[in-house]
């Protein structure tokens, strides 16, 4: 599996959001879209990730962005995660990774000595037509959104 890079096309997808809605990238033709993957919703660097765009949300709004978020989490633990936190910005649940292994971000982790496959925390900037304009590998989960305006 190879993770799109920067100048690539993103593939269309359908995926089922929080709330059991189908969310698609042609939903988002024509604007730029801020694609973040995170491992697993509720736990300490997801919430602090998701929390700083919510934030943030406004100004990234001005600067034209939707948002997106993406985890394996089920359609149940969205909709709690969102509903905790009152995220502005839907979440998918790729429970079939169909999201998440088009964008190539499942793979082998290592965390406290173990190996283990999972999914990379990433963020993907998609532009107006659809190609990747950039990529944040090292994504900085408690400034992330000022991470995404200094592009």
């Amino acid at each position: 599996m190879t993770t799109l890079k920067q100048g690539d096309k993103v593939p269309d997808f359908s995926v089922n959001n929080q709330d059991g809605e189908t969310v698609s990238l042609s939903d988002y033709k024509g604007k730029k879209l801020i694609v973040f993957f995170y491992p697993k919703a509720n736990t300490p660097g997801c919430t602090a990730e998701a929390c700083n765009l919510t934030d943030n949300y406004k100004i990234l709004q001005d600067k034209g962005y939707e948002i997106l978020g993406v985890s394996a989490d089920s359609e149940k633990k969205q909709s709690n995660f969102k509903t905790k936190y009152d995220f502005p910005f839907p979440l998918l649940a790729d429970e079939n990774k169909d999201v998440i292994n088009a964008f190539g971000v499942w793979g082998l982790k290592k965390f406290m000595g173990k190996e283990y496959d999972g999914i990379h925390r990433k963020t993907f900037i998609v532009d107006e037509n659809g190609v990747i304009a950039y990529v944040i590998d090292k994504v900085k989960t408690k400034d992330h959104a000022a991470q995404i305006l200094e592009l």
